[in-house]
This record gives structure tokens, sequence and C-alpha cells, in this order.
């Protein structure tokens, strides 16, 4: 698994530094599709499907695979006019849960490209504490005025900094367990410094 988050994370900063993330279609199924597909394309069989199986977490299970075709349509129509409706967008995806592995991954940079498009922001991950915001993604499916309000104090309008988009990359995967070892970290951050970001 490890192996799999390692290569994962080079295929996210790329998406980045290819410019590839320019061409991703914002807040569809298929951007979502388009992301999960190029972060773990070669890792997973199922890279960019649909789930066809019956997935949980903990206690929670989440959308059955038979109301997928469904759903998915609906929380794609959802509006994107303000944070609360993009919030409330994102919160619906992830009851969704539409993939088998690496949803959360892929969802905070779609959730990014949301809100990126329609309000000038994104979320500078790097100070959203991992405790913080996986409690408050479990109470989401209640409330989300937790999840609101963290990731709301964390918004930036630096949209083009590579530092926190890298930054911001390399703490979604560490809500899910992975962090780089100390040489892939000073690997990175002369990578950092010597290439600009691409714009659009």
């Amino acid at each position: 698994m490890k192996k799999i988050d390692e290569q994962s994370l080079e295929n996210a900063y790329r998406l980045f530094d290819s410019g590839v993330i320019e061409n991703i279609e914002v807040g569809t199924i298929k951007g979502l599709q388009q992301i999960h597909l190029y972060l773990f394309d070669g890792l997973y069989d199922f890279a960019g499907q649909i789930r066809e199986l019956n997935i949980s977490k903990g206690n929670f299970r989440f959308a059955n695979s038979l109301y997928l075709k469904d759903v998915l349509p609906k929380i794609e129509s959802m509006n994107e006019d303000s944070f609360e409706e993009i919030i409330e967008k994102y919160v619906e995806m992830n009851i969704a849960h539409p993939f088998m592995e690496g949803n959360g991954r892929s969802m905070r940079i779609w959730l990014d490209l949301i809100l990126k498009e329609r309000l000038q922001r994104v979320v500078n991950w790097q100070f959203v504490n991992k405790e913080a915001y996986l409690q408050a993604m479990e109470r989401s499916p209640i409330n989300d005025l937790e999840l609101r309000t963290l990731l709301g104090n964390n918004l930036t309008d630096d949209i083009h900094n590579r530092e926190i988009i890298f930054k911001g990359i390399e703490q979604s995967y560490y809500y899910e367990g992975y962090e780089k070892s100390e040489p892939q970290k000073e690997n990175a951050k002369k990578q950092e410094q010597s290439r600009p970001l691409r714009r659009p």
C-alpha cells in the first residue's frame, strides 16, 4: 500500500506540474473520474471507474452501489454559487464515495477546482488539522457546519502558489495515513524550488 501511495503522490504532483489539471472538468462526475484515473492509473485496476460493490468505513456505510447511477448525476447538478453550497456538494459526494479506494485524495482536488473556478479560492490544507478534519467529515452527513467552519477559516486567494498547492497535496495524503520519508521531502523541496508551477 505504501508503494501505491508513494507513486500516487508523484502522480498528483505531476497532475499540476504538467498542466493536465487545467483540462479537468470542474464539478462534474467525469472530472472526478479524470482526477482519480490520473492519480491511480496503473496502481488500481478500477482507476477512474465508479464502483459496483458496497463499501463502508467504521460503522458508516457509503451509498449503495446500486443507486450510484441515479445519485451521482443529482450531486453533479447541485449548485456551486456559494461556499456553503460547494461544501454541501462536497459532503454529498463523500457520502456517495464513488470509488473503491482513493476517494478522499481525489475529492479534495475536485473540491479545490470548484472553489478556484467559482470563488477564486482554494483550501490551504497544510493548516487544516488532520484529526479536526476527519472528525468534521465524519459528522458532516448530519451537520456540515463544523466542516464549513474548519475549511472556511483556511481559504486562500493565493490560488497559483506552488508551495500551497503541493503542501496541500502532501497533507491530503497524510490524512490517509501516508507520510513522505525525509529523502523524499528533500527531493520534493528541491523540485519545488527549481520549477515554477504552470498557469493557464
